[in-house]
């Protein structure tokens, strides 16, 4: 029998007791550690969830843990990313954004160069990476995935996307996901400050062209109303269209094959955030698998860089009010 896994959790704030522990703790073969820079946070989990509280990230490296889950808020993510990696850790699975010093509604230019430096210095350190990106494991994604590919859709060729800020860095991954590297953006920032759900930001209307020729185009928002979707995404394939709507929305399907036009409705027998934790269970279910069996993560730190430089590749066309050329001016090494 292989022996326990341990996964050490950086990081006790309300992701990690509601989305994360509430599953690792059902997982026979973990054991678990925890940090938090309260203390009484890190003993408290431990408590409730089992495993063994640590005083310091010294000390949470010290006990060899297979992975460590990044849980801190996106604001303090760098810094104790890096104290990680000067410890020694082997392995770091982070928390969307990967780095946001202002928080994800306020990405800069300076959070990409972090990142890139933090990942960086993960490989010189033979550190492996790891993001959660759970938007790639709602059932709706799995669906539109499945039919895209199943039905040969081919490539993307137009993206259409509305988004609240809370799933701003998700729905830029599922664009990237779904549509490939972005080669060219140009974006504007609305004159009104809009607040909702603790964000408070400026709308972003951005357009794009894709590295295969297609293009999009992506509004970013905290005006839109909690209780309607928090984001909407249409791609248009080659050879049919996919629309997706929130977290457990309605998947519309047009297929230029058969000429049908298919809607899917997943069973209302839970809200949108009984969905939501299911996503969080398969995505840790997804990347527990990679470590019991020694493979690669399902979604490399780099794919969090990536989703980093299309922000920081916005806020300079929008600065400077001119397209930027993104991995000319934003290389990812």
């Amino acid at each position: 029998m292989n022996p326990p896994l341990k996964i050490a959790i950086a990081g006790i704030g309300n992701v990690a007791r509601n989305n994360y522990l509430p599953f690792l703790r059902t997982q026979k073969d973990v054991d678990l550690g925890y940090w938090n820079r309260t203390s009484a946070a890190a003993q408290e989990a431990a408590q409730q969830f089992g495993g063994n509280p640590f005083a310091t990230l010294e000390d949470l490296v010290a006990w060899k843990p297979d992975s460590v889950l990044v849980l801190t808020h996106e604001t303090g993510r760098y810094e104790v990313s890096l104290a990680l990696l000067q410890a020694g850790a082997r392995r770091l699975f982070f928390e969307k954004p990967l780095v946001a010093a202002l928080g994800q509604a306020h990405v800069s230019e300076k959070d990409f160069e972090d990142g890139k430096a933090l990942l960086g210095l993960a490989r010189k350190k033979g550190c492996e990476t790891a993001m959660i990106f759970n938007y790639r494991f709602f059932a709706q994604t799995i669906a539109a995935k499945t039919i895209a590919a199943e039905r040969n859709f081919g490539a993307v060729m137009h993206v259409s996307a509305q988004v609240h800020y809370a799933c701003w860095s998700h729905c830029l991954d599922l664009l990237h996901y779904f549509a490939g590297e972005i080669e060219e953006v140009t974006a504007l920032a609305s004159q009104t400050v809009r607040k909702g759900q603790g964000f408070d930001a400026p709308d972003v209307l951005a357009s794009f062209r894709l590295i295969n020729g297609g293009g999009g185009t992506l509004i970013g928002t905290a005006g839109m109303a909690w209780q309607y979707p928090l984001y909407e995404m249409t791609f248009t394939f080659e050879k049919g269209r996919i629309h997706m709507r929130d977290i457990d929305g309605t998947l519309e399907i047009l297929d230029g094959k058969t000429s049908y036009h298919e809607m899917r409705s997943f069973v209302r027998d839970g809200s949108r955030w009984n969905a939501y934790s299911a996503s969080f269970e398969r995505s840790l279910s997804s990347y527990l698998d990679s470590l019991r069996s020694g493979g690669k993560p399902p979604i490399p730190g780099e794919d969090g860089l990536r989703e980093l430089q299309t922000e920081a590749a916005i806020r300079r066309s929008i600065a400077e009010r001119r397209p930027v050329r993104i991995a000319q001016e934003f290389p990812l090494l």
